[in-house]
């Protein structure tokens, strides 16, 4: 899968909780990725839009959120009933139903609205807008939002199997400052690790993966990096993780879904942990 941003500078100003604009992005990426199970593109963008004649979205200057698949699309039926609680395309056990009804309730809250564009077999477009805000205040609130997670300079080994998800936190840690290496399994982990030369500073391994599983491939990476912390994450159940050999009471954890604030978090607690002798 491929991550594309178009993010581009000037984009207006608005008045939102950068935690819970941060939910949005995740929840709209998570499901684009879960409407491309062969690969695809995903692209996220921002961009300035002045309405002026739309039926369901008032009159204004809006800034623009973005995000769209190249995955199945949606008929005319399930984008009508996209954003209803509980409702899901997904088979038992893949998801909630609750992942765009809280995308819409955390927009509307903002004062915004929610567009999608879709068609079976070309993808989806889902459009967040977000009504411009004269307070001049609100970028430089935003921004100082952004510098509450520290940042890092340290190199950070990424073992993550689905695509999307390492696109993601590879962005996000590169955008807090960390160097970023990256393996889609845990043998290519631990070959990755044996022929690094300088330090690795953590590994942010997935529990749960084909071959030997997250916890057998960070014994492998520390034995040549023992020098290196680390932080699990998983989406699954506790009873799963602990099959794995993981518990989450015992290691520093990561639940997924998580936020780029919480993850950049996570990872510099952990770093800043000092070492027992």
């Amino acid at each position: 899968m491929r991550l594309v941003t178009d993010l581009p500078a000037g984009v207006w100003p608005v008045l939102a909780d950068p935690g819970q604009l941060e939910q949005v992005l995740l929840n709209l990426a998570v499901n684009a990725r879960d409407a491309m199970p062969k690969g695809g593109t995903l692209t996220v963008s921002a961009r300035n839009e002045t309405v002026s004649a739309d039926a369901d979205v008032a009159p204004g200057r809006y800034a623009v959120l973005s995000v769209t698949d190249t995955g199945t699309g949606m008929p005319p039926e399930v984008v009508s009933r996209a954003f209803e609680p509980f409702f899901t395309t997904k088979e038992v056990g893949k998801g909630t139903g609750l992942g765009l009804a809280t995308v819409y309730g955390i927009v509307r809250q903002a004062g915004g609205y929610v567009r999608v564009r879709s068609k079976v077999g070309e993808g989806s477009t889902f459009e967040v807008l977000l009504p411009w805000t004269k307070d001049a205040n609100a970028d430089a609130a935003g921004k100082s939002g952004i510098r509450r997670s520290p940042l890092g300079q340290e190199t950070v080994l990424v073992v993550e199997d689905e695509t999307a998800v390492r696109a993601l936190v590879r962005l996000v840690l590169k955008k807090f400052g960390y160097t970023v290496l990256e393996a889609a399994d845990g043998l290519a982990a631990e070959k990755l690790a044996a022929a690094h030369k300088g330090p690795i500073h953590l590994v942010l391994s997935d529990v749960v993966m084909p071959g030997a599983g997250g916890r057998a491939a960070v014994e492998g990476i520390l034995d040549k990096h023992p020098e290196a912390k680390v932080v699990f994450m998983s989406g699954y159940t506790d009873d799963a993780i602990m099959r794995q050999g993981v518990s989450a009471s015992e290691v520093p954890f990561l639940q997924k879904p998580f936020t780029p604030n919480s993850l950049a978090t996570k990872v510099r607690e952990v770093l800043d942990v000092p070492r027992r002798h």
